[in-house]
């Protein structure tokens, strides 16, 4: 005999439809790659991903089929999740940081048959399309004005794709376990090897990462997503927090890590890294010497002030390496990326030697016990 209560199947897009019914209005800002800062909801991202679904039909994807994206953190690159795991698809995210040789690995290997990809990475594509076997089509995700003149075969602009469909289409049922996105590791030993996510997994880690002991968000929060959707799916799973438990007061989507960074950009968002450490760093000081002891400071605290540090130092640091490479070999960006490895470091080494509370000690033990796993 089986249960009768919430018989449906855990699938990635009925959480949008949750978070599109019940907080359709919620905001999602992005900076564009064109430049300008994009403010959409998620009643509209819904719609947009329910034409993505439609279209991807009529160009005759069908379940499992592979479909690769390589963009940046924007409301179109999440239109295309939602659009290509609602028709049954497995959405496939490209790192474009990767060689050239493993990209063409990777692609074949998956056998990936249309890519969406962002202006920016049009050149990565061009030099690599002759090696791709099963690549058949190439989205641009960028409107007709911003289209440009590519090599890339039956390439087309994604505004003008999706904007030959409506949204009068019903996401694909399928079984939970179905396969939903796919991931591939920087191969360091030997080939990169695809890791292959479930709707069910997804799903689920989504609801476990926003416990009172992880994230515990509420629906009054804003989450601003750095790391990249195309490094581990942006640990895949920030939209479906953020919509599974009504948290979708909205994700903001990195606005300085999409695109093609600024070096004014790039300095803003170190300098605000900085000062937030500073900030945090010397009211944790103060609480140190004043009145209130250490042991009242929340080990949550502890823990989000040692992890932005840490994180701050790899996004920014390797934000900046990052367009130091790519940019030409700029010195800007290596200063860049030096000052920001720096600052992450020395504001870490700092509060480890001024705290000397059991959460710290906690929290160090346990880092040590996962480095040594």
């Amino acid at each position: 005999m089986f249960g009768l209560m919430q018989d449906y199947p855990l699938l990635v897009h009925t959480i949008l439809d949750h978070g599109a019914i019940n907080h359709g209005e919620r905001e999602m800002v992005t900076r564009s790659v064109e430049g300008p800062i994009r403010r959409t909801t998620l009643a509209a991202v819904r719609n947009r991903a329910l034409r993505v679904s439609k279209a991807l039909e009529l160009d005759g994807v069908k379940l499992g089929d592979r479909i690769a994206t390589m963009a940046w953190n924007t409301e179109r690159h999440l239109e295309t999740w939602f659009g290509i795991m609602g028709n049954g698809a497995i959405y496939h995210t490209l790192n474009p940081r990767l060689f050239a040789e493993q990209l063409d690995y990777i692609v074949n290997h998956a056998e990936d048959e249309i890519m969406f990809v962002d202006l920016t990475f049009v050149p990565i594509l061009e030099a690599l399309k002759d090696k791709f076997g099963t690549v058949r089509k190439y989205i641009v995700m960028t409107d007709a004005d911003h289209m440009p003149d590519s090599a890339l075969p039956n390439a087309v602009a994604y505004e003008e794709w999706i904007g030959a469909v409506d949204d009068d289409f019903e996401w694909k049922s399928f079984d939970e376990n179905t396969a939903a996105g796919l991931c591939y590791t920087s191969g360091t030993t030997g080939n990169p090897k695809g890791v292959l996510y479930s709707h069910r997994s997804n799903v689920l880690h989504g609801l476990m990462v926003n416990t009172p002991d992880v994230f515990g968000l509420k629906s009054e929060d804003v989450i601003m997503a750095i790391v990249p959707m195309f490094h581990a799916h942006n640990d895949t799973r920030t939209p479906v927090v953020a919509s599974a438990l009504n948290l979708v007061a909205f994700i903001t989507l990195s606005l300085l890590l999409m695109g093609p960074m600024q070096h004014a950009g790039l300095a803003a968002a170190t300098t605000a890294a900085a000062v937030t450490q500073l900030v945090a760093l010397l009211w944790l000081l103060r609480r140190r010497s004043g009145d209130l002891g250490m042991g009242e400071v929340n080990a949550s605290v502890l823990r989000i002030l040692l992890a932005s540090a840490v994180m701050g130092t790899v996004v920014w640091a390797g934000a900046g390496l990052g367009q130091w490479q790519n940019g030409g070999n700029d010195p800007r960006n290596l200063a860049v990326f030096g000052a920001t490895a720096v600052v992450g470091l020395v504001t870490y080494l700092a509060v480890a030697a001024a705290l000397g509370s059991p959460e710290l000690r906690d929290l160090q033990a346990a880092i040590r016990r996962r480095v040594r796993a």
